[in-house]
């Protein structure tokens, strides 16, 4: 039987892109638009496994932040 799944939205933007455009500057390999939330959807079995995902995919390190997180109904 499959695991059920279950669909999260994560609101992120990226820090170091927020800080260069706060000073008149861009970064070199993401465009101006990561300044500003961006709305991204993970399929996962649960939270935990969403966040796990999203790190991957968008890690701090490299500037990313998320600052909420969405469960929708199935």
């Amino acid at each position: 039987m499959p695991l059920e799944q279950h669909i999260y939205e994560f609101s992120l933007y990226n820090s170091e892109v927020r800080d260069l455009i706060q000073a008149g500057e861009r970064h070199n390999q993401l465009d101006d638009g990561w300044a500003d939330q961006r709305y991204i959807q993970v399929r996962a079995q649960d939270e935990a496994k969403a966040k796990t995902e999203i790190e991957r995919r968008y890690p701090e390190r490299k500037g990313y932040v998320y600052s909420s997180v969405i469960k929708f109904d199935d």
